[in-house]
């Protein structure tokens, strides 16, 4: 008898149908799984056989079992498959006379029949609404990860008995009842802008950075506060919409770093990885390839501390997804890209003793010891940052002013004014959600600047030698600014300040 269900491939974050294919058959007694699989694939042998068992089925020990995963020349790697092979076989051994073609099974056996969490739930979720599907069977721990979709019965599973018996309608599932809206009201920083002393020009450099998800590079001596700065950025940043917290759960979910107990990415992210990481860890690869610390940082914030102490072969695989927004990875067995529209920023010290700015001490390095550390990061590296500021030690008055300074609520209702801004500025182009995301083919209809501007820019640009990718990320700085400043059009104070973030003496 052969039955067929379907499953889901989610590679990289694109799921492809996976037809499972099971027959039980007279003949020499065995368990064959065909279709590319790979050893997790193979070993659901052993785990399928006891599952069954333990779950007090009948398992077919005297005839031959052939289980397809279809098409054949795709890859199939991991667990997932577990569930649709189990409901394949049980299917034919209780001869059962049902339809399972507008179903999707997904989900890991354990020895005693339960179901596992599982990666990749919410794309698959997604995928089966987009194709068609009416019904979803999925672990009862995935349920809440797979709830914000709707117009779908999914039906979370605890144990290979349950599917039995709703297939045999003895104890049939309820569907997953759609979940109370999301809640962000309880969101808790570690890092309060109210609570940094000084700083103010900095302050104001991460809040148009957060309006306009623009990249940020600070310069200091230790101890100047970039670091703290840096983690209080989260606390300005705006409330993540429910497509963004799609987009980023997706990515934790293909990941397997969403936690049981949260399994929806509510915050958006901060990412911190320590300068000792690899190219891999960065933007993401592997023998099976998995996204990186740059995909994981989509739509929240990438830190990379003591920016300089990266090597500079790490730092330059930031160039594509600087500019494009995506990271493609390529490997023999094919090309997968991920988001990583992410907000940069970067804190380092000036020299390797960290005092070539400071006024107050002298710095021990030589010349060619500054120039060789500075050189550490490139110039189109440098290029793809919109703002370069510098981070000066506080006095001690600075330090034990009791005046308490602005606090992260009122900025971050100023920034998520000017994000209303552009999502209605924006709101016919699907590719375009920030004003960094501004493509060239875009600058003259959202950045335009009358004519003292354009003298203003001409004289920077014969100045400076400004690259045409500068003179574009100096009009989108200005358009954020302008944005801030609840103006219609880009003034000449827009531009001088978006410039003066670019350039130092």
């Amino acid at each position: 008898m052969l039955t067929k269900l379907n499953s889901v491939a989610v590679i990289g974050l694109n799921p492809q149908l996976v037809e499972v294919e099971v027959d039980v058959s007279m003949g020499k007694p065995d368990f064959f799984i065909v279709g590319l699989g790979d050893t997790a694939v193979q070993e659901a042998k052993a785990r399928i056989r006891l599952a069954i068992k333990n779950c007090n089925f009948d398992y077919p020990y005297t005839k031959k079992i052939i289980v397809n995963l279809a098409p054949a020349d795709l890859k199939k790697e991991g667990a997932a498959y577990d569930l649709a092979m189990a409901v394949g076989i049980l299917v034919n051994t209780l001869e059962l006379d049902i339809n399972l073609q507008k179903s999707l099974f997904i989900g890991e056996l354990s020895l005693e029949g339960n179901l596992r969490h599982t990666n990749g739930i919410l794309p698959a979720v997604i995928f089966a609404k987009e194709q068609g599907f009416e019904n979803i069977f999925l672990p009862w721990i995935n349920a809440q990860e797979a709830s914000l979709i709707k117009d779908l019965n999914i039906y979370p599973i605890r144990n290979l008995i349950e599917i039995v018996e709703h297939l045999l309608k003895k104890n049939l599932i309820q569907p997953l009842k759609e979940q109370a809206p999301l809640d962000f009201k309880n969101e808790e920083f570690s890092v309060d802008m109210a609570y940094i002393q000084g700083q103010e020009h900095v302050k104001r450099a991460l809040e148009i950075a957060a309006a306009g998800a623009h990249n940020i590079l600070m310069s200091g001596p230790p101890g100047s506060g970039k670091t703290l700065l840096a983690q209080a950025v989260s606390s300005i940043m705006p409330q993540m919409t429910l497509a963004e917290v799609l987009e980023v759960t997706k990515i934790y979910s293909v990941a397997g770093l969403l936690a049981h107990n949260q399994p929806l990415i509510k915050s958006r992210p901060f990412r911190s990885p320590h300068h000792s990481s690899s190219g891999v860890a960065l933007v993401g690869g592997g023998r099976i390839p998995r996204p990186g610390e740059i995909s994981l940082a989509h739509r929240g914030v990438l830190f990379l501390d003591e920016f300089t102490e990266f090597p500079r072969k790490v730092l330059e695989n930031l160039r594509q997804p600087l500019e494009d927004g995506i990271v493609s990875i390529s490997r023999a067995s094919g090309t997968l890209t991920y988001p990583a529209s992410f907000i940069l920023i970067a804190a380092q010290n000036p020299c390797p003793c960290g005092f070539a700015s400071d006024p107050e001490k002298q710095c021990t390095c030589s010349p060619g010891q500054i120039i060789k550390y500075q050189q550490k990061i490139s110039g189109p590296l440098i290029d793809r940052i919109d703002l370069q500021i510098e981070v000066p030690r506080l006095s001690f008055e600075e330090l034990t002013k009791e005046k308490v300074a602005e606090g992260s609520v009122e900025i971050r209702q100023r920034v998520e004014k000017a994000r209303r801004i552009q999502e209605n500025r924006f709101d016919k182009l699907t590719q375009i959600m920030y004003n960094s995301e501004i493509k060239a083919p875009e600058i003259k209809a959202f950045c335009q600047i009358d004519n003292q501007g354009k003298a203003l820019l001409k004289n920077a640009v014969n100045q400076f030698q400004l690259s045409a990718r500068t003179y574009h990320r100096i009009l989108k700085l200005a358009r954020t600014i302008a944005d801030l400043s609840n103006q219609t059009d880009i003034q000449m104070t827009h531009l001088a300040e978006a410039l003066q973030y670019r350039f130092k003496q």
